[in-house]
């Protein structure tokens, strides 16, 4: 039996309890935590019991051994719950598996690859765009990239220029409503501030767009009985809102949902993916090697799949800067992590920027070494101790996507130019929904 019947943990303020030291740096933060107090930590970050848990063998019970005894968090029901609604990332229940059953076909790895031409002729018009010495916002331009590539493999639109500014536009009021802030623990959403006046004209402008998205489509879905119709998510929602079964409410929340969360992790990704290359000279020969030894013209599917050393690359991007860098379950009975009692209705912290640093799983974590991600080499790590996509029912739905994606707008860029970083500065990180780099990412276009 333990002695102690409550995890070890950061000894908070009055009132504020952890919540300040968090929303200073919710990086180091987590990462403190991690190295101080071992698996299980309790901390103080608003009204509900919080744990954070960083084993990967406990991770890995929550997400998929005993998934049925968690759930999304309904603490993340209210500004979030605003933004995408009951869509794939925040349904629960029969719901959600009705939803993921009829989005499936989307996403199925044979209309994939089907899409990596539209990915390439994306990424091709982007770069074309470019000139050697050029400085550009690579966050900015991966983003702007990333949403047009979504919309039109699974909305089945061309966004054009002007509605991939507005979307941008907003996405900023809509991220700060997100980043960790003591105040907000104790202000409801309610209160018409300033921050959470932005935020509702965000969303307001965002679902104007999506339903002029909603509104073009719409007639153009086909049928079931159609001998080929189109299978990207829109054209499957349409359908199945002309059978009864997808209110406009649903179709709001799923459209929403993938516009925002389709773009913005793999624009991080490749935002991160650059940067590293920038700093390892080393590492960005061997890239541009592959690539000159396997590709005759621009990057197909069947290339990605001897492109292995781009694909070791991003697995160590996502190590070391995971986009969301902290997930939340909220156990529905209580459970026992590492032989302490968490109550129904808790907070749980898994955090990847914690785990994916952690020198208990990782030799030399803070150095970047894509050859970490060689067969011999993963052989005997924990699974759960490297997780970007989650794990169990409830993964990213996007993986495969999303790394397919990512691979060949590397190799678009790669073929043509070298990117340097543009600050004599390293940049800091700001949390919200995911990671970002603070005042962008300048990247410096060189001819290779």
């Amino acid at each position: 039996m333990r002695q102690q019947s409550r995890p070890p943990g950061p000894r908070g303020e009055p009132i504020f309890g952890n919540s300040r030291q968090y929303a200073r740096d919710p990086f180091e933060f987590l990462t403190a935590c991690e190295s101080a107090y071992g698996d299980v930590v309790e901390v103080e970050l608003g009204p509900l019991e919080t744990y954070i848990a960083t084993n990967p063998s406990d991770i890995e019970r929550i997400l998929v051994g005993d998934h049925e005894k968690y759930r999304k968090p309904e603490f993340q029901d209210d500004a979030l719950g605003r933004l995408l609604g009951d869509g794939l990332l925040l349904s629960e229940g029969e719901q959600w598996r009705e939803q993921r059953t009829l989005a499936n076909p989307a996403f199925d790895m044979s209309r994939i690859a089907g899409i990596a031409d539209t990915m390439t002729r994306h990424a091709t018009a982007a770069v074309e765009e470019w000139n050697a010495g050029d400085d550009v916002d690579l966050e900015l331009e991966m983003a702007r990239l990333t949403v047009k590539i979504i919309a039109d493999a699974m909305l089945g639109v061309d966004l054009g220029e002007e509605r991939v500014r507005t979307i941008q536009e907003n996405l900023e009021p809509l991220g700060a409503r997100f980043e960790p802030n003591p105040i907000r623990f104790v202000t409801p959403d309610w209160l018409p501030t300033r921050e959470n006046r932005a935020y509702e004209a965000a969303v307001r402008t965002l679902e104007d767009v999506v339903a002029d998205i909603v509104a073009e489509r719409r007639g153009t879905e086909g049928s079931v009985d159609d001998e080929d119709p189109p299978m990207d998510l829109l054209s499957i929602l349409l359908r199945a809102q002309n059978r009864g079964e997808q209110s406009d409410e649903q179709l709001r929340d799923e459209v929403v949902t993938m516009l925002l969360a389709g773009h913005d992790t793999t624009a991080l990704t490749l935002t991160y993916a650059f940067y590293l290359l920038s700093q390892h000279p080393e590492a960005e020969r061997r890239v541009h090697a592959e690539l000159d030894s396997v590709l005759d013209g621009p990057p197909t599917f069947a290339d990605t799949r001897e492109l292995t050393t781009l694909d070791r690359v991003l697995q160590e991007t996502m190590r070391l800067y995971p986009p969301v860098y902290v997930m939340f379950r909220e156990p529905v009975v209580d459970v026992k992590l590492d032989g302490y009692r968490v109550p129904e209705g808790a907070a749980i912290m898994l955090p990847q920027w914690a785990v994916h640093r952690s020198p208990r799983w990782w030799d030399d974590p803070g150095r970047f070494d894509p050859d970490r991600w060689t067969r011999e080499r993963r052989a005997d790590r924990p699974r759960f101790a490297h997780f970007p996509f989650g794990g169990g029912p409830r993964h990213c739905i996007g993986k495969q996507f999303s790394l397919l994606e990512a691979k060949l707008i590397l190799a678009v860029v790669g073929r043509e130019y070298s990117l340097e970083y543009a600050r004599d500065e390293p940049f800091d990180l700001r949390g919200s929904l995911t990671m970002h780099p603070v005042d962008g990412m300048p990247m410096r276009v060189r001819e290779r």
